[in-house]
């Protein structure tokens, strides 16, 4: 009897050797895909080919350039609600400010990439205790709660200031 503890002590003990050092990429939220297809959303189809009025006409090809069956669809939602496709990525009066202001310190090329190396390294040293990832405890949520925003700390600190909040009601105000 005490041998077969034994062994099924060591057993435990390697199973649980094994999963803690798993170097995988950790998944705070513990999805799983149950597929390994793409995502269908991600698809667009192309447009039609069709022969253009003139070949004289055509634009020159450029490198990396539009082509004229690749899909837009954000043109072609604007279009189709009666929208102009030609302004669908013009900036809009009062933008261009803004843009400006975010730019002034000038722009990271490469910031999508640096972002997500950093929340990976992030989210390895936030992993999770070896009983959490054993037993695939949700830590998602403790893992990023300081970076969360007190939604109504920030609307009282805002307030105080006496900016304006037009989200919600003004203190003492009736709703219906």
């Amino acid at each position: 009897m005490r041998t077969g503890l034994g062994k099924l002590a060591v057993v435990g003990l390697a199973l649980i050797a094994l999963v803690a050092c798993s170097d995988k990429e950790p998944k705070l939220l513990n999805i799983k895909a149950s597929t390994s297809g793409p995502d269908e959303f991600q698809i667009l189809p192309t447009k039609p080919l069709e022969a253009p009025e003139s070949f004289s006409e055509l634009p020159t090809p450029t490198p990396g350039g539009a082509n004229r069956t690749d899909p837009t669809p954000r043109a072609d939602a604007i279009a189709a609600l009666g929208g102009d496709a030609a302004k669908a990525n013009a900036l809009r009066a009062g933008e261009g400010a803004l843009v400006t202001h975010a730019t002034r310190f000038g722009v990271s090329q490469g910031i999508r990439d640096v972002l997500a190396a950093e929340d990976l390294e992030w989210r390895r040293d936030n992993n999770g205790r070896l009983l959490e990832r054993l037993f695939n405890v949700n830590v998602y949520f403790r893992a990023y709660r300081v970076m969360e925003l007190d939604q109504y700390r920030e609307l009282e600190r805002l307030r105080r200031t006496g900016a304006w909040t037009p989200a919600v009601p003004p203190d003492g105000a009736q709703t219906q």
